[in-house]
């Protein structure tokens, strides 16, 4: 929402001081011009993209003008979940989680928590890695070894998209002189005209540097940047469930666990200690079994 709320400010800022400076928008209506610098932008992208990144290009345009959903709240349940994960393996042993693991849609372990569920990448992760705590005898160091790679692997996967799209952005004010170039040929070509007449095409002309720059800065560029935003933002889910899940394998209890996994979220979305403290009472008062934790806090388990 917040992504078409700043194209109509770009616009009605640019169209609008246009107009009030005495402007006249018929004169702005070149749909040639922008036919050559779309066109031409589009064929750029599919000459310089493979198949594979222009089907991830794609993909994360929706999600982007969406918004993001990596908020306070699906961290929060994030947390639960894991805290839930790790008492049950507390109390009953890593073995208690294999099913649940092996099919999370189906646990009604996960199934409680709607918001991770619907996050593939976040529940892949996860599962991978409980189910190496599960069956490997890999110590907390190779596997968090194993989970930077990953991330890094995601991260780098996940910018093909913001460079695809960051590429073209760059491209749009070039093509727009290249449209500026061919309206400034026509005119050229058709001297003798009556003056009026010249300068009505050498307004179009001048037209394509325009829309080259503005679609440039003011919708390409900005949604590179947005992408790129999600993709930390989807980096930092990960991030939290890697630390938490060494936490638990160095040792310390669900309840220090999780709070070592509150410590890497950004400041905007990371709930206090109290916050987190009070969601998980909440959550044991709806009828969780989590080992070790009736009349505990996680006060208590830092004591």
């Amino acid at each position: 929402m917040l992504v078409f709320l700043g194209y109509i400010v770009v616009l009605g800022s640019v169209f609008g001081g246009f107009v009030l400076g005495g402007g006249h928008l018929g004169a702005m209506y070149q749909p040639f011009e922008l036919m050559i610098i779309g066109g031409a932008a589009i064929g750029a992208f599919i000459v310089g993209n493979s198949r594979k990144a222009m089907i991830a290009t794609l993909k994360a345009l929706p999600g982007v003008l969406k918004g993001s959903h990596y908020n306070k709240a699906i961290y929060m349940e994030l947390m639960a979940l894991l805290y839930e994960i790790l008492s049950k393996v507390r109390k009953e042993g890593l073995m208690s989680i294999e099913a649940d693991v092996d099919k999370p849609n189906e646990s009604p372990l996960f199934s409680k928590y709607r918001k991770i569920l619907k996050d593939h990448h976040a529940i892949e992760f996860m599962t991978d890695y409980l189910r190496l705590m599960v069956g490997g005898n890999l110590n907390a160091m190779e596997i968090e070894n194993l989970m930077d790679s990953e991330i890094d692997t995601h991260h780098h996967e996940g910018e093909v998209p913001v460079f695809a799209i960051q590429r073209i952005g760059d491209a749009l004010p070039a093509f727009g002189i290249v449209a500026a170039v061919m309206g400034v040929v026509h005119t050229m070509g058709s001297v003798g005209l009556p003056p009026s007449e010249l300068g009505r095409l050498i307004a179009s002309a001048l037209v394509g540097t325009f829309l080259g720059i503005l679609l440039s800065y003011g919708f390409i560029g900005p949604l590179a940047g947005r992408v790129e935003q999600r993709l930390h933002e989807s980096s930092k889910l990960l991030q939290c469930i890697k630390v938490t899940l060494l936490a638990s394998l160095n040792g310390y209890s669900p309840a220090l666990a999780v709070e070592f996994g509150r410590k890497v979220l950004y400041s905007t979305e990371r709930p206090s200690f109290l916050e987190l403290e009070q969601h998980l009472k909440q959550s044991k008062a709806r009828g969780w079994k989590a080992a070790d934790v009736s009349g505990d806090s996680i006060a208590d388990d830092k004591r």
